[in-house]
């Protein structure tokens, strides 16, 4: 984690995997989309490509990729099939939890495992506190009654690869100190069970659901450590999980907004030939509107993508100054690729009056925050007049 991230050959490879991928996605993905079932298929074509395995530093036989890399794989698959993108992000941070909350030593070890296994990963490492009304109580640590292992009770609702995931990765309370630490998970084990989700309104197939523990063994080296979420105690590169993860859910979202801008575009450039004349300005108007929101939200989050890979880069050198740039970044980079996506998801399906446009729409809405953008822009504003250098470009 000590090398400036590049684009390499690898990465290249990728690109062109990805494409390749993503063109295959986008040929039945209404059809899919319809159907809403688990997506095994999906998982089997990413698993055939190996991408959810290169997301690690490039070797020199041509594996691996780093993070700007891995970002710009999941925002072609998302503008094919976002709920493929989707699952492919959130597979990659997870895949990171190592490097995020374990030693240098333990996260080579798992990271080599995975690798060699493939495994795919599922979780989350930031439920929210306190648990919504009538959640289910959340996965609890206690070590077993021989004291040879821990036991891990309770249940997750996890927003993705329920029912396809090799291992978990999520957060757990400790019986004995009341703290949550971070654990890794075996989803085949036979006391796991799961139940998935079946009535969602969009990214109908991430393969979202509840996981239930009920008495699950967990291996001392299979806790990783803390789960950092104080942002003043923790060290800085623990607490860059959730902003990884929220910019990854950036990128998603961003890339359905492209993949919605495209579609609408290759369809109007086909009907062009039975549109009144007096159409076409504001069919114009309309365009140009959208692909300048979307390439303003493309170059502010590009801008995010880099200070993330710099912030990775960095590990355990990681100071507090750089994470709040780093933070701050990300925020801005979510702002306008809500409001971007919002915008053309909105307006695609009036654009084209095709069938199963509104996915797009729907896929939107359920990537994105549509709460109250005031603490975000205050944190922003609040960065930007209390941080950031006086002789300093903005973003720093």
């Amino acid at each position: 984690m000590g090398e400036p991230e590049v684009t390499t050959e690898a990465g290249d490879f990728w690109h062109r995997v990805a494409d390749e991928v993503a063109d295959d996605l986008a040929m039945d993905a209404i059809d899919r989309e319809r159907a809403g079932k688990p997506p095994f298929d999906e998982v089997e074509r990413l698993r055939e490509s190996g991408l959810p395995a290169v997301l690690a530093p490039p070797a020199p036989d041509g594996r691996g990729m780093g993070w700007r890399d891995a970002s710009a794989v999941v925002r072609r698959i998302a503008a094919a099939d976002g709920s493929v993108g989707e699952l492919l992000g959130r597979h990659y941070v997870l895949s990171w939890s190592a490097r995020f909350f374990a030693t240098p030593e333990h996260a080579a070890e798992l990271e080599a495992r995975a690798a060699r296994e493939q495994w795919l990963w599922a979780g989350e490492t930031a439920a929210p506190e306190p648990l919504p009304r009538g959640e289910l109580p959340g996965p609890t640590l206690t070590p077993a009654a021989d004291g040879g292992h821990l036991v891990l009770d309770g249940h997750r609702a996890l927003p993705a690869a329920v029912d396809e995931a090799d291992r978990l990765v999520l957060d757990a309370v400790c019986s004995v100190t009341h703290e949550p630490v971070v654990v890794v998970v075996d989803a085949r084990h036979p006391r796991v069970g799961r139940e998935l989700s079946h009535d969602r309104f969009g990214q109908r197939l991430t393969g979202a659901g509840t996981v239930h523990f009920d008495g699950v063994p967990v291996a001392a080296a299979d806790v990783l450590g803390p789960a950092g979420r104080d942002e003043d105690m923790a060290p800085p590169h623990t607490t860059l999980a959730p902003l990884a993860l929220g910019l990854m859910l950036t990128q998603v979202a961003l890339g359905v907004a492209e993949g919605a801008l495209a579609e609408a575009r290759d369809l109007s450039r086909s009907a062009r030939h039975a549109r009144p004349p007096h159409d076409e300005a504001d069919l114009l108007l309309a365009y140009g509107e959208l692909a300048l929101a979307l390439h303003t939200a493309s170059a502010v989050t590009d801008r995010a993508t880099v200070a993330m890979a710099d912030a990775l880069v960095a590990g355990r050198g990681l100071d507090h100054e750089r994470r709040a740039d780093t933070a701050a970044q990300v925020a801005m980079a979510g702002t306008v690729t809500a409001r971007a996506a919002l915008l053309t998801g909105e307006r695609v399906p009036a654009l084209t009056d095709a069938d199963g446009a509104d996915r797009f729409w729907r896929n939107v809405l359920a990537l994105v925050d549509r709460g109250p953008t005031g603490p975000t822009m205050r944190a922003i504003g609040d960065h930007y007049l209390n941080t950031v250098r006086r002789d300093a470009p903005f973003p720093s």
